[in-house]
């Protein structure tokens, strides 16, 4: 889960009124009680009405809710146009997701923005050079990702020549055809970007912490010097 689909948890359980501890909420959203108490810091930090104190438990105060969603018509275009690009170039569950977020978006929307939704006439449509297995891939390494895990994996390069690497994956990119996984490699000792296609078998390795010079950060800070009018969208 991730981190701010956590905080979302949180706020919904605490909503009920009821004392709640923190092993409770571990439990529930599946992380540590160190991790809740850090959580329920940035919550109160960010203004977010909870008493309580370790050891004890948490509650919120009636009355809160999160603040609805307001979008112009221009944003909700680009909102839509992102999911659909998604569900048809992203990855099988990033799919499901992006067509999910539609459905709660288009929920909570008034009458007249949701209208402006609905004639949005963007559209992305899914093409055979984007296999399943390159979609399943993409998750994989989304979640390698989010989680800083590090990867074995079997690489088939332009050449056609295989190699086997162990590289720290750093995030996605996509160039419209194909998705390249941006990655520290640790044969070459420098970063690399590997075409997802050509991946052929991906392992899990040990996890890894962020690293100044290893990180997504450093990678690009040196695209940026080196090319920057192809600086990336962050």
């Amino acid at each position: 889960m991730r981190r701010a689909d956590r905080l979302f948890q949180i706020v919904q359980y605490l909503r009920g009124g009821r004392l709640i501890t923190a092993r409770q909420l571990a439990e529930w959203v599946g992380v540590s009680e160190r991790t809740i108490y850090r959580d329920i810091a940035d919550l109160i930090g960010s203004g977010v009405p909870i008493e309580g104190e370790a050891g004890v438990g948490y509650l919120m105060r009636a009355g809160y809710d999160l603040p609805p969603l307001m979008f112009t018509n221009d944003e909700i275009a680009a909102l839509v146009a992102g999911a659909r690009l998604i569900q048809a170039w992203g990855g099988l569950g990033m799919a499901r997701s992006a067509r999910e977020a539609l459905e709660k978006i288009d929920a909570v929307l008034p009458d007249a923005p949701r209208a402006r939704a609905a004639e949005v006439q963007i559209h992305a449509i899914a093409m055979p050079t984007l296999s399943a297995s390159d979609r399943a891939m993409l998750d994989r390494l989304d979640e390698a990702i989010e989680t800083r895990t590090g990867l074995s994996i079997h690489y088939q390069a332009a050449d056609g020549k295989p190699s086997q690497r162990l590289i720290r994956p750093l995030g996605l990119w996509f160039w419209g055809k194909v998705w390249t996984l941006v990655a520290w490699c640790e044969l070459r000792d420098d970063f690399r970007m590997f075409r997802i296609d050509r991946i052929e078998r991906c392992d899990a390795a040990e996890p890894f912490k962020s690293e100044p010079g290893k990180d997504l950060k450093s990678f690009y800070a040196t695209v940026q010097r080196e090319h920057p009018d192809a600086a990336p969208h962050q």
